[in-house]
């Protein structure tokens, strides 16, 4: 018999210090700093994001327990100017944000930037996040592998135009994972996921799957519920177990 894809962490993306310790006390494996009014990839300001690590700094250093979350944040929706993305990206570095996300928009440049971010993946952990509604060239994992990036996600760029799964079937999804594994990048998906996504998003391989308007009342700008985050981890374990 053919072992079962190994379950995928949860990503829960918050939009505020309050946010940020219901996720991380309600199970999120990464707790993604994120501001959804702002876009996609909506930044918290650097004064934000630096009291985020000061506080997740003392409860780290309060934990005892073996298990801890990640911490994240994004660089906000940037231009394809590599100068730009950097600048961006370094911005959040600064702060001591273990894990920065930058957003890999469709472009003729977004090889150059790419290349722009290799010091600063040399001396922090970047993702690259892919856009499912742009249609992204697979061929860029190689891109970010070479440039030292730790990982890749694929997202939705237009909210308004779907869910992840509208735009790429689950074999499609399956060859994305499979290729960020063969370039040794961690892998995550996201875009509008729903609870009956994980269904069909668990097995695929990827390490997290990202979620933020199902763990809010009100859609992704909404407030953030502790119970919604309850139902997404339960259906994933539950998932697991099945």
């Amino acid at each position: 018999m053919m072992n079962a894809a190994p379950t995928p962490g949860l990503l829960a993306s918050v939009a505020d210090l309050h946010e940020m310790e219901l996720a991380r006390v309600g199970g999120a494996d990464i707790v993604d700093l994120k501001q959804p009014a702002f876009g996609a990839l909506g930044a918290w300001s650097s004064e934000s994001l630096t009291a985020a690590v000061m506080l997740w700094n003392a409860w780290e250093a309060q934990d005892v327990s073996s298990v801890r979350p990640l911490l994240s944040a994004t660089a906000g929706d940037q231009p394809m100017v590599p100068a730009l993305l950097r600048a961006a990206a370094e911005r959040v570095a600064a702060t001591g944000v273990p894990i920065v996300k930058v957003g890999l928009f469709a472009s003729k440049h977004t090889n150059e930037c790419v290349e722009a971010l290799a010091p600063l993946a040399s001396r922090a952990r970047m993702i690259g996040v892919l856009f499912a509604d742009q249609r992204p060239d697979f061929a860029i994992l190689a891109s970010l592998s070479r440039a030292g990036f730790t990982g890749v996600m694929i997202d939705t760029a237009d909210k308004t135009a779907g869910r992840l799964t509208d735009h790429f079937d689950a074999l499609t999804l399956g060859q994305f994972i499979a290729e960020a594994k063969r370039h040794g990048l961690m892998s995550g998906l996201a875009g509008s996921l729903a609870l009956e996504d994980i269904a069909t998003l668990a097995g695929v391989g990827a390490d997290y799957l990202g979620f933020r308007g199902a763990l809010c009342s009100g859609g992704r700008t909404g407030r953030f519920e502790p119970e919604r985050l309850a139902q997404v981890r339960a259906r994933l374990l539950a998932q697991a177990g099945g």
